[in-house]
């Protein structure tokens, strides 16, 4: 149950992926990771992961997979609990526990969280963490993600959705992919003439996308027999690797070329080796290339032949680097603007539609300087902190410096972390939503967001009260989206409010038009807003903390906005803060039907 065996089964880079993600980092805490077998007796795969480093990934499959911690975890689940603590420290996390997620009676994976505190997980804590546990085993369920035979459906996995055309007005426009199929049929025709400057049995090109922090495979050339004996290929044009899962990657964060004399040693570190080695290829040579002066993408070479390449080859790709750059950099069919029409003297030829308001134009205008400013972050702040960071995670791991020295590296890096989690937040902020949307009751997202901050509450003494009208429309929604919103709204209440303070949540519904809608009022009694920055507080990078970079409540009006609702924010001195969401509901859907809901006030 070895974690880096060359049968196990490739990461799924898809909607398992995403879905897992969306989970654990609505968890309140320093870090977390999902790890998940594939098939029984198989090996432990890390698929989503929060605040821990590659290496750390590493050393926690490593420590669950071993048979004590197996029997461990049987003992636990019949007597304490589904908990097992890891006696493993990282430089982000000082304790570390790790909850066995369970289908149908049977162990299919563990979530791992961590936190930077030495002291020991209390009781309840346990609790919370494995009622966390069952959100990742619902979320999975929902999406299907599960079959009698296979622990985790493959064919689900593989089968992407195609996710919706965004909107004029989203916060920033992803690029449009170049993977048609003429496209595929240049880069083909670019590595097959490579072969004239380097020898090689495979060679592949890969698009790096700054925004989304991963390299996309453009097209492959060469010996794909062997990868199409069972049927299919393990890489193909549109899968997209992590940076720090990947030698692809690692070329990207280093800005240099990389190469292995003998893959046996790095197929457990690098899955594109993986793949590579267990083809029986044996050496690879990997070469950045940069497009406008920023990082393009990468060139892999591999070969049956160990120890074929060195440093020197890299030189000889130059003509076929060029040749991939010029075509990145050609602009996609249909992107090219087009000059309107125009008579004699300058008057249109072709009646023109009417353009868009003003102040769509202005939030437009606004979107794009956001969206410029992200990729600026992207290549010229995020790019080069990994590559710092990367350094000196080879710094640490070589285990030259002595304790002192070695301390203050992990310091560094885990300043480093912080920083690229910031820059991360930013970017996320800026793409597109990507929506899993279906039928939602709004008490019961309602309920799952305050399980979360349970222990806030107690700790603060704040009484919350709920009124639920006993008819209430369902949304369609994301889930975690909009568990999202109100965790960021409880949150930011419980930080504006005394201990023993109040929060009172009413949810109704409403005529609108010809449907109807709910409305959700969340009030709390705190400290008001002052009347000059009240109107601000839905703007991005607008905060009064002293930490945070203000994207929180930005954020939530994004996603409310986003699902075809609306939010406002009220405050008085005497009568504290209100807010109130609007979310179109589904009038012919099965309604929410409180049963007893209208409870008098109850401390938590």
């Amino acid at each position: 149950m070895t974690p880096t065996a060359p049968q196990s089964k490739p990461v799924p880079e898809t909607h398992l992926q995403r879905t897992l993600t969306s989970v654990i980092n609505e968890l309140p805490v320093d870090s977390a990771l999902a790890a998940l077998f594939h098939r029984d007796q198989g090996p432990l795969v890390s698929h989503a992961a929060r605040g821990f480093t590659p290496r750390d990934i590493q050393a926690i499959l490593r420590t669950l997979s071993a048979s004590t911690v197996a029997a461990a975890a049987s003992a636990n689940d019949q007597e304490n609990g589904r908990t097992i603590r890891l006696r493993l420290i990282t430089p982000g996390a000082k304790s570390l526990i790790g909850v066995s997620l369970i289908h149908r009676n049977r162990t299919y994976g563990f979530l791992v969280i961590g936190r930077k505190e030495s002291a020991t997980f209390a009781k309840k804590e346990k609790t919370l963490l494995e009622q966390s546990s069952d959100e990742v085993t619902k979320a999975l369920d929902r999406e299907g993600l599960f079959d009698m035979n296979v622990v985790l459906s493959r064919p689900f996995v593989s089968q992407e959705p195609v996710p919706p055309t965004p909107s004029p007005t989203e916060m920033f426009t992803a690029p449009a992919s170049q993977l048609t199929p003429e496209f595929q049929d240049k880069i083909i025709a670019m590595l097959t003439d490579a072969n004239q400057y380097v020898a090689y049995d495979r060679i592949w090109a890969c698009r790096y996308d700054p925004l989304a922090g991963n390299v996309e495979v453009l097209g492959l050339a060469g010996d794909l027999k062997s990868e199409q004996k069972d049927g299919k290929k393990d890489l193909k044009p549109g899968h997209r690797l992590a940076l720090d899962s990947s030698a692809s990657g690692w070329a990207v964060r280093h800005r240099k070329p990389r190469v292995d004399h003998d893959l046996a040693s790095t197929q457990g570190r690098f899955l594109d080796h993986k793949y590579l080695f267990k083809d029986r290829l044996l050496s690879s040579l990997v070469v950045p290339f940069f497009v406008r002066g920023q990082v393009g993408g990468t060139i892999t070479l591999a070969s049956k032949e160990a120890g074929r390449y060195q440093q020197t080859d890299a030189r000889t790709l130059e003509p076929t680097i060029v040749k991939i750059a010029d075509l990145l950099q050609a602009p996609a069919p249909g992107q090219t603007a087009q000059a309107p029409t125009t008579g004699p003297g300058g008057e249109p030829g072709a009646p023109v539609a009417p353009g868009p308001s003003e102040p769509i134009i202005r939030k437009q205008e606004r979107q794009a300087a956001i969206g410029e400013f992200s990729m600026f972050l992207a290549t010229e702040v995020r790019e080069p902190l990994a590559s710092i960071r990367a350094q000196l995670e080879e710094v640490t791991g070589e285990g030259i410096l002595d304790f002192d020295p070695q301390t203050r590296v992990e310091n560094a890096m885990r300043d480093l972390i912080r920083i690229e989690a910031i820059l991360n937040e930013i970017l996320d902020f800026a793409k597109p939503l990507e929506l899993a949307r279906r039928l939602l009751r709004i008490p019961e997202v309602i309920e799952s967001a305050l399980t979360l901050i349970t222990t806030d509450l107690e700790v603060t003494r704040i009484q919350v009260t709920k009124d639920y009208a006993t008819m209430i429309a369902p949304v369609r929604g994301d889930e975690a989206k909009l568990q999202q919103v109100f965790l960021s709204i409880f949150r930011n209440a419980c930080e504006a409010m005394n201990p023993g303070g109040h929060l009172h949540i009413q949810v109704t519904q409403h005529r609108a038009g010809r449907g109807v809608e709910d409305q959700i009022l969340i009030k709390n009694d705190g400290a008001p807003i002052p009347a000059e920055i009240v109107d601000k507080v839905f703007e991005p990078f607008f905060t009064t903390k002293r930490t945070g970079i203000g994207l929180g409540l930005a954020t939530v009006k994004k996603i409310v906005e986003e699902h075809g609702g609306s939010i406002a924010i009220g405050s008085a001195p005497g009568e504290g803060t209100t807010v109130t969401i609007r979310l179109p509901g589904i009038s012919h859907g099965p309604a929410y039907r409180g049963r007893g809901r209208r409870r008098p006030p109850a401390r938590r």
